[in-house]
């Protein structure tokens, strides 16, 4: 697995490519899929708002974008699979922990197993995919030593 990191928004309280490395790979353990190559670019309120309005039109920023790789037909296909490409927003990640009273790393963490959950198809919409998501996450995020981000004030 690699990962493409690209930081447009620097943040104080940004994890290394090592962190973000061991969290992803605890998602594909978990949920037992073939690691795959990603995308992980930071950015700002400013690049988050746009993506978010153009895709999924609410013209906010937002914490985390999953955009998964489309394989075009006539293009050849790299060695390793690409999943897609996580877009953080480095500004709301760490304005979200600080108002949940969380731990910035993790809730870095859960945005980066969350996003990257969507990236392998598992979604929140209807109340059956979001206690299945919820639960993945709940897992692998305690395997990664946080606490469960979902119980009050990230306890």
């Amino acid at each position: 697995m690699t990962i493409s990191l690209q930081v447009v928004e620097e943040s104080a309280g940004l994890p290394d490519a090592q962190e973000f490395n061991e969290w992803l790979t605890e998602v594909f353990r978990v949920t037992a899929t073939a690691t795959a190559d990603l995308t992980l670019r930071i950015v700002g309120e400013t690049e988050s708002r746009e993506l978010n309005a153009r895709f999924r039109h609410k013209d906010k920023p937002t914490n985390v974008l999953s955009f998964p790789a489309v394989n075009v037909p006539g293009l050849p296909l790299h060695d390793e699979p690409t999943l897609g490409d996580l877009v953080v927003c480095a500004p709301v990640v760490e304005r979200e922990a600080a108002e949940q009273g969380k731990p910035a790393k993790a809730h870095w963490a859960h945005m980066l197993v969350h996003g990257t959950l969507h990236l392998l198809g598992y979604d929140h919409v209807e109340a059956a995919e979001a206690s299945c998501m919820e639960t993945l996450e709940r897992q692998i995020l305690a395997n990664c030593g946080f606490a469960d981000p979902y119980a009050e004030n990230g306890a």
